[in-house]
Formats: C-alpha cells, structure tokens, sequence
C-alpha cells in the first residue's frame, strides 16, 4: 500500500525510536520533565514565542486556546470550512461554550478585513460579543493553501483593532512557511497564539505545540489540565517531537513529491487537480463519472491510500514514507482506476 491518506501515517525513524528509549524525564505536571521543558522552549523559539506548551493532539491545541482566550457564551468568527468547526466534534461548543460564526473565505481561506469588521459582535446588555478570532494555515480543507502573512496580517490587524484576540490553527505552518519561502515567526507574529502538529509533515508519533505569550501559555497549562492533558513522564514521546523539529527543511520534497503527483493524474483521463501548495492533492473525479466515495475506494483497492473529500473531490497527503517512485507507482496504479 502507497499511504497518501495523510502525513498522519508517517512513522518514527529508529533515531525518534532511540530518543524516546533514552529520554531524560521526570514528572510533567509538577514541571520536572526536562525533555518537554527543551521541547517547549525550542518550539518557541522557532515560532518567535514568548513560551509553549506541549499538547496531546492538535485538537487539543485548538480547543485550549479557544477556551483560554474566551468567556462562555461568546462567538468566534471562523472560516466555514476550517478544521476547529468541521472535525473537532464541536469541541467550540461543548468545552467552551461557544457560539461560533462562520464566514465562507472562498480560496483566500481567511477572511477578509471587511468580513472580518462585519461579522464581529460588540459586546452589550443583550450580546456577548466575539471572543476570538480564529485563522488555519495551511488550511486543510481547502487544499493545503498557503496563506500568505499579509492576509493574516490584514485579518488578524481588524480583529485587534476590536480588541478581539486571534488563534491560529498552524498544524501544518512549517509547510506554509516553506511553501511561501518565509520564516514560520512572521506568519505566526500577527497572532496571539499558535497550534502547530509535530506528529504529521514533522514525523514525530505523537504530540502538538501551542505556543503564545507567558502569560497566556500558563493560563492554557491550567486549561490542558482541566482537559485531561496533563501528562507525567511526557518526556519519552517529546524526545522524538525535538527531532521532528529539525525537519522542517524537508517538506520541501513532500511539496515536490505532492507536484509530481498533481501532473501525473492531470495526464488521466477525466481527472482534475488544480497544482497544490504544500502537501495536499485534491483530485476531482467528475469527469471519470465516479464520486469521491467511488474515487477513494478504487484507489485504495489498487493500493493507494486515500480519501473522499467531497462529493466528486478525493484527497491524498505526501508525507516522509513515500518516495519519488512511490508516487511515480501511484499514478500508475490510479491510472488503471479510471481506465
């Protein structure tokens, strides 16, 4: 099986394996870990943070900073199609007590500063007003999209303005940032805080970063205890997310890998793929007369992982267990799918 489902699937390299055997840890909740201390001031460092601290999941990031930023019954003001509102179980609602408002931010993926201005809520005797303002970059279900740092800029600029703070959800942010050829600080400078994953383009097995302000990052560790994120000897799965740390240079060949891809399935016949930013590919397979559910299933019987996206829409996900002749296998094998 060529795995394209996600960069999720990737697995720990022997080093990662051998960092975790011989970690150095101690009790995380009392702060005694000296691995996850490492790996939270690293992290910081390499997104221009005052402080960070080490999550579970990136669902877990995003629902602390939403909780830690808001008062209950406040809005939030997303895009539509974002992560926090699509696959999060309505996490915005349940731990935070959130009522969210969505904007459709089409192929820009955040919104713009007049969606922005009007959508937000002041607080008065009848409204709670926004809480949060939360962006996505590289933006998942709209394909990987690279936002550049004006964009988020121009956003996250209106919504201070209001004095609303902004989230970004950054699970994939080194692959904007390598993307758009731009240091991961300044697409993270606009914002009050920033999730990022170790554990999908990075490799790592398990575990993500929020990273913002010391002041914030303290009130987030009292709300990561409260959801049951509050770990022990954390330090034998945060070894291997220091390593992960030093693979951000290398998305550049998931990106290649994803082109590759792109043109390959552009030459089959009854296929669509518009040329993808970062890592994600999302095939249209309108013209071969199957949807994505059809789509995904032949493909995945041929041996190639992947899945549906949307009605005619599939996606597959290069990630560092798949080889340039791996994708060269790949659209051989989709190719017999639609024959």
């Amino acid at each position: 099986m060529i795995d394209l489902r996600s960069d999720t699937v990737t697995r720990p390299s022997d080093a990662m394996r051998d960092a975790a055997r011989d970690a150095d840890v101690g009790d995380d909740v009392y702060g005694d870990d000296p691995t996850v201390n490492e790996l939270e001031r690293r992290a910081a460092d390499l997104v221009g943070t005052e402080a960070a601290l080490y999550v579970p999941t990136g669902t877990m990031g995003n629902q602390i900073a939403a909780r830690t930023h808001t008062d209950r019954g406040q809005e939030i003001l997303v895009d539509d199609q974002a992560h926090v509102v699509k696959w999060e179980l309505g996490g915005l609602a349940q731990l935070s007590g959130l009522q969210v408002r969505t904007v459709d931010c089409g192929e820009r993926a955040v919104p713009t500063p007049e969606q922005v201005r009007t959508n937000l809520v002041d607080e008065d005797l009848h409204r709670p007003g926004t809480g949060l303002l939360s962006l996505e970059n590289t933006h998942n279900s709209r394909g990987g999209i690279a936002v550049p740092v004006d964009h988020i800029e121009a956003a996250a600029e209106t919504a201070h303005e209001h004095d609303v703070p902004v989230h970004l959800d950054g699970a994939r942010v080194f692959n904007a940032a390598i993307a758009l050829d731009v240091d991961p600080a300044d697409l993270v400078a606009p914002v009050d805080s920033v999730m990022f994953c170790l554990s999908k383009g990075l490799g790592a097995p398990v575990g993500s970063m929020l990273a913002g302000s010391e002041e914030f990052i303290a009130r987030a560790r009292r709300t990561r205890k409260l959801l049951g994120g509050g770990m022990r000897q954390a330090g034998m799965i945060a070894a291997p997310g220091l390593l992960a740390l030093e693979n951000v240079e290398r998305l550049a060949a998931d990106h290649a890998n994803a082109k590759a891809l792109a043109d390959g399935l552009n030459e089959v016949s009854g296929l669509s793929v518009p040329t993808p930013d970062t890592n994600i590919v999302v095939v249209d397979s309108e013209g071969a007369s199957m949807t994505g559910d059809e789509f995904a299933d032949r493909c995945t019987e041929a041996g190639v992982g992947c899945g549906a996206f949307g009605e005619y829409t599939t996606r597959f996900c290069t990630n560092w267990d798949v080889s340039d002749e791996d994708i060269d296998e790949a659209v051989d094998r989709i190719a017999t799918v639609v024959e």
